[in-house]
């Protein structure tokens, strides 16, 4: 009885009747009981999709309930949904050029600007850009919101957060040349974090960091933090906003001595409603408060997590992890 049981569930499997279960991966380190209020005890992350070359970038699009992240090497962005899977979306997304280039050419952090369009951080092409396409209608056509400073060509635009006042703020560090701070089309001395004004104006906010990497805002838009996935410095910055730029400096944690041993660095993140932050670290997610207590991770992943990007509901993470897309569920 047993063995026909197990036969007819492969054959319900394999007609399509029913869905294996996705594969799980990691597990919740609970550093603090603080973590209750944002993860279920026994949540596991789970292989959603799996192929790519190297994930970045992830964006929840809640209009049309799916996931984009980009594959950085492949010059793509893929598309997950729960009934289609995984579905390439657009290409090429970061590098229109037609000299062939090695290096992370593709696009890097994906974001909706106010009015709901997509905008790319493209490595290859140096610039920030806006698809100028429907999200429903991909193409390859793309908007130059920001390609220079003073006359200088960015390095590699990598990730970016619009604030509540409808500004772009964006990173650059070098990555996306191909042989990075040594590259002779380097153009800049320094690695910048940029804000575009509603006008298009260009301005350099902080070119004190020599990785810029992550960066979201607090709820309420008057703390933005910032990661540095430099390892020689590999911490989390906080800065007050005002109309002048940031202010106040300081770091909001620091993983110096941490993780040794372990793939990755402080990375791309997302701050939820109630100011908890879910960053890419070593060895995978790790979990703040909003006052920068290190409370819970996602460990145990066998590759680096590079971002991570929240449901509509906020009820569910979306991780890139190499190869894989990882999602995990968070309390309800």
């Amino acid at each position: 009885m047993i063995k026909q049981l197990s036969v007819m569930l492969l054959a319900a499997v394999s007609l399509g009747m029913m869905q294996p279960s996705p594969e799980t991966i990691g597990s919740i380190e609970r550093l603090d009981p603080e973590l209750d209020k944002v993860i279920s005890p026994g949540a596991r992350a789970e292989i959603i999709a799996t192929g790519m070359d190297w994930s970045e970038g992830p964006l929840w699009v809640e209009r049309h309930k799916m996931l984009l992240w980009s594959d950085v090497p492949r010059d793509t962005v893929w598309k997950w949904t729960e009934k289609g899977g995984k579905e390439v979306y657009l290409t090429p997304s970061g590098y229109t050029g037609s000299i062939p280039r090695k290096g992370e050419k593709g696009s890097n952090g994906l974001v909706l600007d106010p009015k709901g369009n997509l905008v790319l951080c493209m490595c290859g092409d140096r610039r920030m850009a806006r698809m100028d396409a429907p999200l429903d209608a991909p193409q390859p056509k793309f908007i130059t919101l920001a390609d220079n400073y003073k006359g200088k060509k960015f390095d590699s635009p990598n990730d970016a957060a619009y604030s509540p006042a409808g500004e772009l703020y964006f990173t650059d560090p070098p990555y996306g040349l191909e042989r990075q701070h040594n590259d002779p089309l380097k153009e800049m001395k320094f690695q910048g974090v940029y804000k575009v004004k509603k006008n298009g104006e260009v301005v350099l906010l902080i070119d004190s960091i020599s990785r810029p990497n992550g960066i979201a805002f607090f709820p309420g838009g008057k703390q933005l933090l910032l990661a540095s996935s430099d390892g020689a410095a590999p911490n989390w910055y906080i800065y007050d906003v005002n109309e002048n730029g940031l202010s106040n400096g300081r770091i909001f944690y620091s993983a110096k001595n941490q993780g040794q041993g372990l793939r990755g660095a402080p990375d791309g993140m997302k701050i939820n409603k109630n100011g908890y932050v879910f960053s890419g670290a070593p060895g995978g997610i790790w979990i703040f408060n909003r006052s920068g207590k290190l409370i819970g991770k996602l460990s145990g992943l066998k590759a680096p997590a590079s971002n991570c990007t929240l449901s509509g509901d906020e009820k569910t993470l979306y991780i890139t992890n190499d190869m894989n897309i990882l999602r995990l569920k968070l309390r309800e």
